[in-house]
């Protein structure tokens, strides 16, 4: 009964006397009422209820089924999950068709009997149950592969599901961000999530190799194509075929290079150092750089051409200090991580420690934060670790208390005049574009001091 009470049932009727008969009937769950259609999306957007039992006749206009259809069009759109049950006329089998047609779990008519509409409820629930499940199952089975990036960022989670959706074509990626703000990761869940996965990943740092290797670095070379080339040997796009290759700081490719790279993108064959033979190659390209490339066209460093090639899908990556929430989230997992590997037991950071880290603005980003980090774990004397063992003792950190109850007044605040913005100060339209009610949004306007 403990585990009813806490699923939550919402009951959209408008007669107040049948409305009391509900909640009376099902008060093993947690009851919530809707006399209207705006009401009823206020509570499916506050409390996500799975199971939902509505009238189709809702004011203004009771005697209609326009309200009511609306109200189960919106319901299942917004939340597809949701099982909604509809109680209609003793002689309404049109609409009743009509509701399930739309989505509608089932529907009953009035006058209904209690216990068999209990059973069809309890059933909406079960059903809902075994459907979360279901899914948290498959999540396990198929974890995503972007998993094990961490973040509380809207942005970066934004960037992840933008990573999800381009994984499976073969459009070229450009990943720009600073260096240490996690490219390399991105680009290997890009290719763990595309049809590519079962093949090579291969990745080539084009400023970390001389210019007259990275030639034959990329593209191979024939045996005797140079003095001490003993061999034939295929290089870095060649070994990628059918998979991915990440080209790291595309920025730094020479010129030269840079035409030949072009003519691979448009012709996707390549010919090695001292060969004739046209090989051709099928491999997804992503590349990545922390520099300014449209300036590095602008100075003739950069062919334009090629740069479009490149550019089919643009992952603007966000430095770490631009990431809320992510650096003090990434510094506890980096403790955990550490200190199992160390043996160095439970490991934890102090209150003012994760102040500093959240207060500093990182230049090297995740991989500066990591290092600090397991420094810290090796020379902490206890199972503490203070800001003085990351390096941030310099820093003046202010005990800058969170105070919950202000920072939702003000997110309110926000939010409600700019849905009165956007309304041209329409209540009943900025009622609906937050998702409350009209008395709702004249009771915050009241408490905000919103005229």
């Amino acid at each position: 009964m403990s585990g009813e009470k806490n699923r939550p049932l919402l009951i959209v009727e408008d007669d107040p006397a049948l409305q009391r008969q509900l909640r009376w009937s099902f008060d093993q769950y947690e009851i919530l009422t809707s006399s209207d259609r705006e009401s009823a999306l206020a509570q499916i957007h506050r409390h996500q209820p799975p199971v939902v039992t509505m009238d189709l006749g809702l004011p203004p206009d009771a005697d209609s089924v326009s309200e009511g259809f609306r109200l189960l069009e919106q319901i299942i759109s917004i939340a597809p999950d949701t099982k909604v049950i509809v109680l209609t006329g003793q002689n309404d089998q049109a609409n009743a068709l009509r509701a399930v047609a739309l989505g509608a779990y089932d529907f009953f008519a009035k006058p209904f009997e209690p216990e068999l509409l209990s059973l069809t409820i309890d059933r909406a629930f079960r059903l809902n149950e075994l459907q979360q499940e279901n899914r948290r199952l498959q999540s396990l089975q198929h974890p995503s592969a972007l998993c094990g990036l961490l973040t509380r960022d809207a942005g970066m989670q934004k960037i992840c599901r933008t990573i999800e959706k381009v994984a499976g074509s073969n459009a070229t990626v450009l990943l720009l961000g600073e260096s240490g703000t996690g490219k390399e990761v991105l680009a290997r869940g890009l290719h763990e999530a595309s049809p590519r996965k079962n093949s090579r990943f291969v990745a080539i740092n084009c400023a970390a190799i001389p210019e007259n290797l990275l030639e034959s670095e990329l593209f191979g070379y024939e045996k005797g194509a140079f003095t001490g080339a003993a061999k034939t040997t295929p290089g870095k796009i060649e070994s990628a075929h059918s998979g991915t290759l990440m080209l790291d700081e595309i920025g730094d490719l020479p010129m030269a290079l840079q035409a030949k790279l072009l003519r691979f993108l448009q012709e996707r064959v390549i010919e090695r150092l001292g060969g004739r033979l046209e090989i051709p190659v099928d491999v997804r390209i992503v590349c990545a750089t922390h520099q300014d490339l449209k300036s590095h066209i602008k100075e003739g460093r950069f062919r334009e051409d090629l740069f479009y090639r490149l550019a089919e899908i643009v992952v603007d990556i966000p430095p770490l200090r631009k990431r809320d929430g992510d650096a003090g989230l990434l510094a506890h997992a980096f403790v955990h991580r550490f200190a199992n590997e160390h043996k160095r037991g439970s490991m934890t950071l102090t209150e003012e420690a994760v102040r500093a880290v959240e207060a500093h603005q990182w230049p090297g980003n995740i991989r500066e934060l990591e290092n600090a980090i397991k420094r810290a774990v090796i020379m902490a004397d206890g199972q503490q670790i203070t800001r003085e063992d990351i390096g941030l003792d310099h820093l003046d950190i202010t005990n800058d208390f969170i105070d919950l109850r202000q920072v939702r007044e003000d997110a309110e605040r926000r939010a409600v005049a700019l849905a009165l913005s956007r309304a041209d100060g329409n209540i009943a339209r900025a009622a609906e574009i937050l998702g409350i009610s009209r008395p709702t949004l004249y009771d915050l306007m009241h408490r905000l001091g919103l005229k």
